[in-house]
């Protein structure tokens, strides 16, 4: 979630809690039956005051589920990384903050390569895109370097494809939500280059801001995007990428319509803005999402 609209209180405000969803694609993603939704929300947070939980990210190993997600506490009025831990990814227990800095961290978006785990939180409040690798998975975490600098960088996604890594991340200053950048290199730490077609996306506030992990289907890269008109966190977009090359881009919409928006639950009645899809051994998708809700103000 963006730092700036974490610390600026919004009138309704935005209470933001987190389930399990699961389907036949990334597309089709429905809730749980055997999890209680939300699986997550700020009372489930036990070594901080927090006012919500949002943006989850999962990684799985032998021993079962991971995730990681902001905890905007509200003593001290930033964001910090949680971690919460099941077998069956139906059930969650929380653990404890995992990762902790003087300025905001929310989007920890985790990532295994070469046998090692990585983690890129959002970190725009230190105007810069940060690695971080654990040192022991899944709660201790250092800095390695940053890999990207600059006054406006937003939820960060990074991924392989083709023998490179990739990033987009969100950077309208002028008009928030709105321009999408993509960078590559050829290894995690960089150096990082701009891509020739960036920004990707200017001027719309409906596709450009990142919602959560870029996968692989049907033999493209798929990027989520927030579509953040009228309000933040309205509904989550699906598009797929059909050229990623260094010199070329190219995207369509999967569907005309979001993939996820508000439901008819209380926790996720205002929007919806976030997925973390995982293909499972049986050929079905589970998700990690997160909803919110309208409240008058925070207990």
């Amino acid at each position: 979630m963006d730092s700036r609209l974490s610390t600026i209180l919004r009138s309704p405000e935005q209470e933001y809690s987190i389930g399990i969803y699961r389907g036949s694609s990334p597309l089709d993603l429905r809730p749980v039956p055997e999890s209680a939704n939300p699986v997550l929300t700020r009372e489930s947070v036990t070594d901080a005051k927090a006012g919500l939980v949002a943006d989850p990210f999962m990684t799985r190993t032998k021993t079962g589920w991971s995730m990681f997600f902001e905890v905007w506490d509200l003593n001290d009025r930033r964001g910090k990384i949680g971690l919460a831990t099941s077998r069956d990814a139906a059930a969650w227990t929380y653990r404890r903050i995992v990762l902790v800095e003087p300025f905001h961290l929310s989007y920890p978006y985790v990532f295994e390569s070469g046998g090692d785990y990585y983690m890129v939180p959002e970190t725009d409040q230190a105007a810069s895109v940060r690695l971080y690798k654990a040192a022991s998975f899944p709660d201790h975490w250092q800095f390695q370097c940053s890999i990207l600098g600059g006054p406006r960088l937003v939820d960060s996604s990074i991924f392989a494809w083709q023998g490179r890594w990739w990033i987009f991340t969100e950077t309208g200053r002028l008009v928030r939500h709105s321009t999408l950048r993509l960078f590559y290199a050829e290894t995690i730490t960089g150096p990082w280059c701009e891509h020739p077609k960036s920004p990707i996306v200017a001027g719309n506030a409906h596709k450009a801001r990142p919602a959560g992990r870029v996968i692989v289907w049907h033999g493209n890269p798929v990027r989520f995007a927030q579509d953040c008109e009228p309000v933040y966190g309205t509904a989550v977009r699906a598009f797929a990428i059909t050229a990623l090359t260094p010199d070329d881009y190219a995207e369509r919409p999967i569907t005309p319509e979001p993939i996820l928006c508000g439901g008819a639950a209380a926790w996720n009645s205002g929007g919806m803005h976030h997925i973390d899809p995982h293909l499972l051994a049986d050929g079905s998708w589970l998700a990690s999402v997160d909803g919110w809700r309208d409240i008058a103000r925070y207990d």
